[in-house]
């Protein structure tokens, strides 16, 4: 089965650089604002890094029974 966030991602990024509003024979139209615009594109990135597999390294410090003087 195809993973459908593709097409819901390019919506997203379609509707954000599209008009929030648009008239008809007037041919008003209205922009998303900046802040609507900016949180689109931090839910997007959030989305890409979160579909990132993580690679971290953990550091322990191991101490053998009987080491320290005891």
């Amino acid at each position: 089965m195809p993973d459908p966030t593709p097409d819901l991602e390019q919506a997203i990024r379609d509707n954000a650089a599209g008009p929030a509003k648009a008239a008809g024979d007037s041919g008003s139209v209205e922009q998303h604002s900046l802040r609507d615009q900016i949180e689109a594109d931090r839910y997007l990135a959030s989305k890409q890094v979160a579909k990132t597999p993580t690679r971290s390294l953990r550091l322990t410090r191991l101490i053998p029974p009987g080491a320290d003087g005891g």
